[in-house]
């Protein structure tokens, strides 16, 4: 997003009914005047979008006093109804699709989108930022003379819907004169249903007081233990509510809710000049505000703290061949980029080549190629309990289901939508349309890809007893992987060496570099149903433009004999 340069003294016009402007939390304050920054898009573009943004910067008194959150409490945008349907707007719906199909199209389907977020970042004893936003709009995407067209806009009235819906039919004219390959849908039954997130507390009706609290609370207890000089805090949720209607008889609306706490405490060791930084590990959920309450966040904060003073003095990792073991809050990260992009149908077979690269999971290989060892199933799941990719229909209007990805080692399904079964003469779509917003295009996107759990119960500690000379890695570091998925390297947040069954000392430095099929092949051991532990990510890009895609991904701890362990310390070779 590119913004125009501040205006002193720019006034905030008012939004009409059904503009579906974005706007970020105001700040109130004596002598406070906004700030306005406007998104650079084409003239004529309908998915123009005015954005207000204001930097906040307050103590906690006066954050906490209440004037900042009195102008957050009082939206200016008007609002999409929630659940369930409002009659204007299901003829909003029913109108766009009715001229799509006057217009020549064969097939045509509508979404509307009201999408929300909220954020609150805070350093140390003071708020950094709170931002607030919301879009809000409706996508028309048809089909005709065997084309792909779509079209947009933020005004949600009937003479809009229309004058959208036609222009996508136009789109694809223009685009038919190109095609390659006319599209061809998998069929799907007239899906009418309602799906809402299972929740318990609404975390948008939670006073932002709570949350401010909640996060200085656990930046105080982490800055009590010596050595930590900075502590960084965030909260940030996602309300994505959603009608999806096509002209095959579907009518499907939906409402998710997406929330993620965390913070990063960093400890100092002035006199080397060294620092380390430790992460909590609490994984972003699709679930009510009493996921934040019901979590250790702030009972682990001094721990957190403890063990970022702890890396300081901890000795670089020796490298060399050793076993590996995974924890869940590592090995989440390195199943989504070895097995949850390789098995996307679209980049197996070329057409992601420009984002992030293809993948070596071709199509030749299905049912043939063994990716890891027999005791490994990695399955796809968008039904799973508090996935972030979990819902009840995807943007194709499919209902969400699992299946297996590679099956005892063996590499045997992909990742496809309705235009997508076909080309691997499938009959059915596994459902993974999405499109994160309602001016963007709906494509294959990841769903939840977890690795099934041993059949008898094992732990972390009945590996870690059984390996006797290894390195444990919990949490994500950076990491990186080519083109085609093959080669990587990840690092992590924790390290512990483990001696003779037992883990002994922290490490610091520690990175692991494989090939994916001789790393999964290494795989000898995994955990038990009760250690399994879903991790996940708000944010995975993908397509040009970019589209980001909220997933997650669940596995037990598991170990790999024999690895190369890297160390990440440039003065060890110095």
């Amino acid at each position: 997003m590119r913004a125009a340069r501040r205006r002193r003294g720019a006034r905030i016009p008012r939004a009409r009914s059904g503009s579906g402007a974005r706007s970020e939390a105001r700040r109130s304050g004596r002598g406070a005047r906004p700030s306005r920054r406007r998104v650079a898009r084409p003239r004529g573009d309908p998915t123009t979008t005015l954005c207000y943004c204001r930097p906040v910067k307050l103590s906690r008194r006066s954050f906490l006093g209440g004037s900042a959150l009195a102008a957050l409490a009082a939206p200016r945008l008007a609002l999409a109804r929630g659940l369930l349907t409002d009659p204007g707007l299901d003829d909003v719906v029913k109108r766009a699709l009715a001229a799509a199909t006057k217009a020549g199209a064969s097939y045509a389907d509508v979404r509307l989108v009201r999408r929300r977020n909220e954020r609150v970042n805070t350093r140390e004893d003071r708020i950094e930022h709170v931002g607030s936003s919301e879009e809000y709009g409706i996508g028309v995407r048809v089909i005709a003379k065997g084309a792909w067209g779509f079209s947009a806009t933020p005004l949600v009235t009937v003479a809009e819907a229309e004058r959208v819906a036609k222009q996508a039919v136009a789109i694809a004219h223009a685009n038919s004169k190109l095609l390659e390959r006319p599209v061809t849908l998998a069929p799907v039954p007239a899906n009418v249903d309602v799906w809402q997130t299972p929740l318990v507390k609404d975390p948008f009706k939670i006073p932002l007081e709570d949350k401010a609290e909640l996060l200085l609370a656990i930046n105080a207890a982490a800055m009590k233990v010596a050595g930590v000089k900075f502590v960084t805090s965030w909260y940030a949720a996602i309300q994505e509510w959603k009608i999806f209607a096509s002209t095959d008889g579907a009518y499907i609306e939906q409402e998710l809710v997406r929330l993620g706490p965390g913070y990063s405490v960093t400890a100092v060791d002035e006199k080397r000049g060294e620092f380390e930084t430790r992460d909590h590990g609490l994984p972003p959920m699709q679930a009510g505000w009493e996921y934040v309450e019901d979590s250790t966040l702030l009972a682990d904060a001094r721990r957190i703290g403890e063990e970022a003073v702890e890396k300081l003095k901890a000795p670089s990792v020796v490298p060399g061949k050793r076993d590996l073991i995974l924890d869940p809050s590592n090995l989440w990260l390195t199943i989504h980029e070895s097995i949850g992009h390789p098995t996307e149908l679209d980049r197996a077979m070329g057409y992601e080549a420009n984002f992030a690269g293809t993948s070596f999971a071709t199509p030749d290989k299905l049912g043939k190629l063994k990716i890891g060892s027999p005791i490994l199933t990695f399955y796809a799941d968008k039904t799973t309990p508090g996935g972030l990719a979990t819902c009840g229909y995807d943007d194709d209007g499919v209902k969400t289901q699992r299946w297996n990805l590679v099956e005892n080692g063996v590499f045997v399904g992909y990742q496809t939508t309705r235009e997508q079964a076909g080309w691997i003469n499938e009959k059915a779509s596994r459902g993974t349309s999405y499109a994160d917003s309602y001016a963007s295009f709906p494509f294959q996107r990841m769903p939840n890809v977890s690795l099934a759990p041993a059949p008898r119960e094992r732990s972390l500690d009945d590996l870690i007893a059984s390996t006797d000379d290894g390195v444990l890695v919990s949490g994500n570091g950076s990491w990186s992987i080519d083109h085609q998925r093959l080669n990587f390297q990840f690092g992590g947040q924790v390290f512990w060496e483990i001696k003779k069954g037992k883990k002994t000392r922290m490490l610091r430095d520690v990175a692991y570099q494989a090939n994916t099929l001789e790393f999964w092949s290494a795989c000898d051991a995994i955990g038990g149903k009760s250690s399994w532990a879903l991790g996940g990510s708000f944010n995975d890009g993908k397509g040009e433009p970019t589209q980001s895609n909220s997933v997650s991904h669940g596995c037990p701890p598991a170990r790999f004999r024999q690895q190369n362990i890297l160390t990440t310390n440039r003065r060890a070779g110095s």
